[in-house]
């Protein structure tokens, strides 16, 4: 199944990736998901946000939810695959007529030479090799250590949601997302940007956010969350919903 030719979009990919939009606003607001999880991710904010915007949710490729069969590693895998994504996305808004939106994303990640990520190289190989060979063991074991605090709902969703990949399309997408160097993109990045952060995060460390914040071609500004994990959208939603009605202004 291929959802892209060069650069021209196939029709199929609203329902492919699960596109469900809420809400009768005129501003459109995209929520991604990251890795291991779907769009269910943003539950609990999806009925606040949808009272001012036009909200649109999708499952990305890797997602359980999505036809296994659409997940093709020669187009998804390293950091091309991230072009993939993005067309994806575009594929979606183009199909749903929505030519400007607010775009809200869950997590990236980098390691590389002079920029030091959550993990380092000895402790991604370990991951990828428990990945293939325990699939079941890693989720069971990663699954708190992301979300970060001890709350049995937020651990539950997301070690199911991560449980059901299957566990070769788990792995590529670790690579590439635990891999792939993006830092030239960077400066190329000149749309208005706001970085939200756990305070701590054993994922993605909180210096990082400033990283990104040097590192954007265009105005960035960092705000902090006085919470812990990888997951504010399940575990410290009120404080995320505080945050991202002030950067968007609806206060």
């Amino acid at each position: 199944m291929e959802a892209l030719i060069g650069n021209v979009c196939e029709g199929g990919l609203v329902e492919a990736l699960n596109t469900r939009v809420y809400g009768n606003g005129t501003q459109a607001l995209v929520l991604s998901h990251g890795y291991g999880s779907d769009q269910s991710v943003w539950h609990y904010l999806i009925p606040c946000l949808a009272f001012y915007f036009k909200v649109v949710v999708f499952d990305f490729a890797f997602s359980p939810n999505v036809n296994p069969k659409f997940y093709d590693p020669n187009k998804y895998s390293s950091s091309v695959g991230f072009d993939s994504y993005a067309h994806d996305l575009i594929c979606i808004l183009d199909q749903l007529n929505v030519t400007n939106t607010v775009y809200v994303g869950h997590s990236m990640y980098l390691n590389a030479r002079k920029y030091d990520g959550g993990f380092n190289k000895e402790e991604l190989n370990t991951i990828f090799n428990t990945i293939h060979k325990n699939f079941s063991a890693w989720v069971r074991a990663f699954t708190p250590v992301a979300i970060g605090v001890n709350n049995s709902h937020a651990i539950t969703e997301f070690e199911t949601s991560l449980g059901r990949m299957k566990p070769e399309i788990a792995l590529s997408v670790a690579k590439t997302v635990f891999l792939s160097d993006l830092r030239r993109v960077l400066p190329q990045v000149h749309v208005p940007s706001t970085i939200i952060q756990s305070k701590k995060d054993v994922i993605v460390p909180k210096f990082i956010a400033y990283y990104l914040k040097k590192k954007l071609g265009g105005h960035a500004r960092v705000r902090i969350l006085k919470a812990q994990g990888h997951f504010p959208q399940l575990t410290a939603y009120p404080l995320l919903l505080h945050v991202l009605k002030k950067v968007l202004v609806l206060d």
